[in-house]
């Protein structure tokens, strides 16, 4: 083995730090400087990670590449609230929604230049860092008392991304689903037009329900004004194509309705970023970074609220609410429901959803 230089073995010092330190140190960064210390601290790790796998008997599997590389996505997620690149460390990708008809699967393959991604729940639920600006709540959605949120503010912007209750016998055709499904009345039963009287409504939608969401867009109260498509794209900017029904699927539409009037400072005149959004395939259910940032450009320093929102999801200024967003299990209420009549409140699994 070639000698290190002193400053290797900085480097390298840095593999032998305790979680705490190493934390304690990231939060440490200057708030002005903050991004541009974590992007070094990313591309340190990237290069350890190189290192080890070029030495004589170097393994992916190797303990220190296994701590390089969940420091990397740790790091990766503190920037900028998501992994470098989609797909479950796996290669399964199970979807709450957007991508499918009613009989869409829930696995894709991974192909060579998606290899190397991390996924967020590589990270253990302690190390967990929720952005310092954001939000989250950690419920059912179905039970939440929205009561005092609502009482106490309206938002300018809502997005939600639900669980759809997929529509046949045989939904995935073998495949088992990895989340919970609602059906449309639990969905339809939520508070949005108390959570808003003027702004816009974002939902990603599955094919099946299109048109269910565009007649309960009225009955809410909104008006359809546009939709957004996400292309979904591998690291090499090829499609990144799943299973569907008719046709392969590369993409999933979030709907756009609005309440009201617009909220005030509303980007207008088409000066926002395209309906077209082109982005690697995420984590399960994480969606790409640019439709918040969209958003973020169409109402700038606005009110925005995330439903059915989950840890990979969170971000500075959203208030984030769902049954995911620590990674650590259910909320309490669905625990001690669960405990008690062995089932979580709305939620449907499976075979079970179609009953």
């Amino acid at each position: 083995m070639v000698a290190l230089s002193d400053a290797e073995k900085r480097e390298e010092s840095l593999l032998l730090e305790d979680e705490a330190s190493c934390v304690q140190r990231w939060l440490s960064f200057e708030h002005g400087k903050r991004d541009e210390l974590l992007r070094r601290e990313i591309e340190l790790y990237r290069k350890l990670i190189q290192r080890e796998l070029s030495e004589e008997g170097g393994s992916k599997n190797g303990p220190k590449a296994t701590t390089t590389t969940t420091a990397t996505a740790f790091l990766q997620l503190q920037l900028d609230g998501r992994p470098d690149a989609g797909g479950d460390a796996d290669g399964t990708v199970a979807h709450t929604g957007g991508e499918g008809g009613e009989e869409e699967a829930a696995t894709t393959a991974t192909t060579d230049d998606e290899a190397e991604t991390y996924d967020v729940d590589m990270i253990d639920p302690k190390e967990w860092m929720v952005p310092p600006q954001c939000i989250p709540v950690h419920a059912n959605v179905t039970t939440f008392d929205w009561k005092p949120m609502y009482e106490h503010t309206k938002f300018d912007v809502i997005m939600m991304d639900p669980p759809w209750q997929l529509a046949t016998a045989n939904p995935t055709r073998g495949v088992s689903l990895g989340y919970s499904q609602l059906t449309d009345a639990d969905i339809a039963n939520l508070p949005i037009p108390e959570l808003q009287e003027n702004g816009f409504l974002f939902v990603w939608v599955i094919n099946a329900k299109y048109q269910w969401c565009l007649n309960q867009f009225k009955k809410w109260g909104y008006e359809f004004v546009d939709e957004i498509a996400w292309v979904k794209v591998t690291n090499s900017r090829r499609l990144a194509k799943s299973h569907g029904f008719y046709l392969q699927h590369a993409k999933e539409v979030c709907l756009v309705a609005r309440r009201g009037k617009d909220p005030p400072g509303t980007t207008l005149n088409g000066k926002t970023a395209s309906d077209v959004i082109f982005a690697a395939r995420r984590g399960q259910s994480q969606k790409p970074t640019e439709i918040y940032e969209l958003i973020e450009q169409l109402v700038p320093n606005g009110k925005y609220l995330e439903i059915f929102a989950r840890k990979n999801n969170l971000r500075d200024y959203w208030v984030s609410v769902g049954n995911e967003v620590t990674g650590t299990g259910l909320p309490p209420e669905d625990v001690k429901a669960f405990a008690e009549v062995g089932a979580v409140p709305a939620a449907k699994y499976g075979a079970a959803a179609q009953k």
